[in-house]
């Protein structure tokens, strides 16, 4: 070694968990002169691994190994794998491993985590816990093991209805066990949730089958001469007979370590840190669940990263300070979106909570504001997150819009007018700003990431759980829009074609599969995104069954159904009722079949009749009364037309001045089945009092005397949009060239889940080319479009007619090989505001809760 040789420091790291992991990766990349040579201590034999995805497990033997594994491979960092640290020695600045290696550090980093606690109860040694990849391997062999020895599912039961908890219920329910979860809470994630909030999930959970026992905790654990569990008793007296006990309680941090060496504890446990992160000795830090900051410990993986980040640098001579804890959590329970942050609970004195709430659908939303309803102080998604990624990022800043115009079951982006502040926080995961995006995206740190992929190994944003993508990429297109450069409107990493690009270029080669396809204009084997458009698109060009010639494996659960999966996992059946228009006898059929079943059934606004409740392996009996009755599919379910509201036109009412019911009828029976975009809705008025609210529809038409006014690009939903006049007083035949020519010129060219009302406004020219394209024909489409709408008229065929005439078709909805014929006798009915809907015996029945506190009611409450 060179006189001048640098001497690195020596970093051990005790625990090889996520939070190791983050500190190791952020030594390695910052530290270009190798300063520091880093030492992990992992008692797992396992490569640090994601513990937050320990569910996947649960279905097969995922990879969980967290990235980069890069970091392992450079000469300034060992990792010991298998070898748990067993003492300290802060004097002589040692760590002593089990197997007897002793180490010496420079700068000693507690990185051990937290253990599963398990109460010390009767019978507690034969319960397991769900903490490690072992621990899983260990549930699924068992769950397996007893199904062949025992001939019946494994019954388990899981202590603990939070976040671990309810991921191991899940998970093992899918893996056929028949789970059960006891929480000593009155509701489910009592320590995120409200009451509303818990209680809605709570109902999801249960009617997936997993059985809720609440307001009680396990006190006796039973066993036979085998030492065998058999059932366990509870607190309030009641028990259960169960095969396999887990406790998932909450966390313990392993500071037993730091106590034999005589660190400060926390008063609840734990290293405790300042805001540095440094504990009660100046070389040893403490980062993760082990450290208590502010008096408590966390289990979230932000609070740790954010911790390792503060840690590193620390190490290399800065001072950055870890100043907060962030709460903010979203994950997918059972899947069940749930999301909360900020000051979920409404603890703000003075603070008002604007609630979302429709039981019947299994959703549940609410934002807390300042009593003044401007400032957002934090927020609650239940059954449907997708307003978290945009509102959480806004979580002290005022709103530039209602804040009930934030929570809809269909999820929407902020209004225009909320760009994020500089500071808002985009990635929890890794403490990101919108700042730091858009300056990585505008090159203030070196070259300018324009790619998002680039974008996110630069800023780090959306590389841990990734449910900041969407907003890290509506950034980068707004930045790069502001540059002037052009946007990349790829379809997904599998295409890079727009959707638009991708419709004529299967539209001129003829091709009729997704291989096809793909091995001409894309690579690798597709994704979520792609496959349904390529499904779609395969729909508006071909005749045929929706599901044949394996297209039945591009489409969304929903297609693949032929009805709309509901929350609670059951179906809906909506048969299409044309211009809202039916017989008595047909209603009779509709009734008949919902009291054998035992179906909710609700009038929607589309003037159909929607059943709710129905079991996938019941849709073939259901669907066979329907269309032996004259029905067929409603297309609920698809991207396609969902009705033709009307009123009753000049048939009954005095004003009306022409047949909207017939025009209606008409309309529907034409364009049923054909796929778009999007969903798509028609309205149909008979006079200008607009009963039918054609306006707010994609086409609306309104009558007048001379014909018929065509509307265009209205909808409803989370930013509705009145649709624009497009032509007016029409005849019959010219209307309809007109809607056929409008809707295949939309079909062609509008995005990816594009509505007709964002495709009129970002479509180059707007109204006015469209009208040109439509009315003047100044592309010269007219007679292509014309006939690519006939050809869809002739090809059309009921889906579920067509499924019911092959027994090859009708396999799909078995729910499993031998499934049986009967129903199961452990589901039972609760009544819902008088009707019955499916439900597991100790469900609570109530669906309403009522909040304390001042709050704002809004519409769908």
């Amino acid at each position: 070694m060179s006189e001048n040789a640098i001497v690195p420091r020596e970093v051990v790291i005790v625990g090889g968990g996520p939070a190791a992991h983050r500190l190791a990766d952020a030594l390695h990349s910052r530290d270009d002169e190798r300063t520091v040579h880093v030492t992990v201590v992992a008692e797992e034999p396992h490569l640090p691994y994601d513990r937050v995805a320990l569910s996947r497990r649960l279905d097969g033997t995922t990879d969980l190994t967290l990235e980069p594994t890069s970091v392992w491979d450079d000469d300034h960092v060992s990792l010991l794998l298998g070898d748990r640290a067993d003492s300290i020695d802060l004097d002589a600045r040692t760590v002593t491993t089990a197997s007897g290696r002793a180490i010496g550090w420079d700068d000693l980093v507690f990185a051990t985590g937290s253990s599963a606690p398990v109460p010390e109860i009767p019978g507690s040694e034969l319960a397991r816990v769900y903490r490690t990849i072992d621990d899983v391997d260990w549930l699924v062999a068992e769950v397996d093991r007893l199904a062949i020895s025992l001939g019946r599912p494994a019954r388990v039961l899981v202590a603990g209805g939070g976040l671990l908890g309810l991921e191991a219920a899940g998970g093992l329910a899918r893996r056929g066990a028949d789970a059960a979860v006891v929480h000593s809470g009155s509701w489910l994630m009592s320590a995120q949730l409200d009451e509303g909030a818990g209680r809605a999930l709570g109902r999801i959970i249960s009617s997936q089958g997993i059985a809720l026992h609440l307001g009680t905790r396990p006190r006796v654990i039973e066993s036979d001469e085998n030492g065998a569990v058999t059932r366990v008793v509870f607190s309030s007296g009641q028990a259960a007979d169960v095969d396999i006990m887990i406790f998932a309680i909450g966390i313990s941090p392993r500071d037993e370590l730091a106590a034999a060496a005589g660190l400060e504890l926390g008063p609840r446990g734990g290293v405790a840190i300042g805001t540095d992160c440094r504990s009660s000795h100046p070389r040893v830090w403490a980062i993760g669940e082990v450290a208590s900051f502010d008096g408590r410990c966390t289990g979230l993986v932000a609070p740790a990263n954010a911790m390792a980040e503060v840690v590193a640098d620390r190490l290399l001579g800065g001072a950055a300070e870890f100043t907060t804890v962030d709460d903010a959590t979203k994950l997918k329970l059972s899947g069940v979106d749930v999301a909360s942050f900020g000051d979920a609970l409404a603890r703000t004195e003075h603070a008002l909570e604007i609630v979302y709430a429709d039981p019947a659908r299994g959703l549940y939303q609410k934002l807390v504001m300042t009593d003044d309803a401007t400032t957002l102080l934090g927020g609650i998604f239940v059954g449907d997150a997708s307003p978290y990624a945009s509102l959480r990022p806004l979580l002290g800043s005022e709103l530039s819009n209602e804040p009930a115009a934030y929570l809809s079951a269909a999820g929407m982006e902020p209004p225009a007018g909320d760009e994020l502040p500089a500071e808002a926080l985009v990635c929890a995961c890794n403490n990101v700003a919108a700042g730091t995006v858009r300056d990585w995206v505008n090159g203030v740190h070196g070259d300018a990431c324009t790619d998002l992929g680039e974008l996110k190994a630069c800023s780090r944003a959306g590389t841990q759980c990734g449910s900041c993508v969407p907003l890290v990429k509506k950034i980068l297109e707004g930045e790069l829009s502001k540059s002037g450069i052009a946007v990349s409107r790829a379809l997904c990493e599998h295409f890079a074609l727009s959707r638009q690009e991708l419709f004529e270029s299967v539209r001129v080669y003829g091709l009729t599969s997704f291989d096809e396809i793909i091995s001409r204009f894309g690579t690798g084997r597709g994704c979520d995104v792609c496959k349904p458009v390529v499904g779609s698109i395969l729909a508006s060009q071909n005749d045929g069954y929706i599901l044949d010639g394996g297209r039945g494996t591009l489409q969304d659960t929903n297609d693949r159904a032929m009805a709309n999966m509901q929350k609670d996992g059951t179906y809906s059946v909506v048969p299409r009722i044309p211009g809202g228009e039916i017989t008595p006898e047909k209603l009779g059929v509709i009734a008949a079949v919902a009291t054998e079943y035992g179906l909710y059934t609700k009038i929607t606004g589309g003037q159909r009749i929607d059943m709710f409740g129905a079991r996938l392996d019941q849709l073939p009996e259901i669907w066979r009364r329907l269309v032996d009755a004259g029905f067929e599919s409603g297309q609920a379910y698809g991207k396609a037309l969902r009705n033709v509201k009307s009123c009753v036109g000049s048939t009954w009412c005095r004003y009306g001045v022409q047949d909207a019911v017939g025009m209606a009828v008409e309309l529907e029976l034409r364009y049923r089945g054909l796929r778009a975009p999007h969903k798509f809705k028609f309205g149909v008025s008979g006079c200008a009092r607009e009963c039918a609210e054609a306006r707010g529809k994609d086409v609306g038409i309104i009558a007048t005397e001379k014909g018929w006014n065509m509307y265009v690009g209205g909808n409803g939903g989370f930013q509705p949009s009145h649709a624009q006049l497009l032509v007016s007083d029409l005849d019959d035949e010219t209307l309809i060239k007109y809607i056929d020519r409008y809707m295949m010129y939309y079909i062609r060219t509008a995005d990816r889940l594009q509505r007709t009302a964002r495709w009129m406004e970002e479509i180059e020219g707007g109204l006015e080319h469209v009208y040109d394209v439509v009315v003047n024909d100044s592309l010269g489409l007219a007679d292509e479009l014309e006939a690519a709408m006939a050809k869809h008229i002739d090809g059309y065929e009921d889906e579920w007619a067509a499924t019911l005439a092959d027994p090859e078709r009708l396999r799909r909805f078995r729910s499993f090989v031998n499934a049986p014929n009967t129903p199961d006798p452990s589901v039972s009915r609760v009544m819902e505001r008088g009707q019955a809907r499916p439900a597991r015996a100790d469900e609570v029945a109530s669906e309403r809760v009522v909040l304390s506190g001042p709050r704002i009611p809004i519409r769908g409450e």
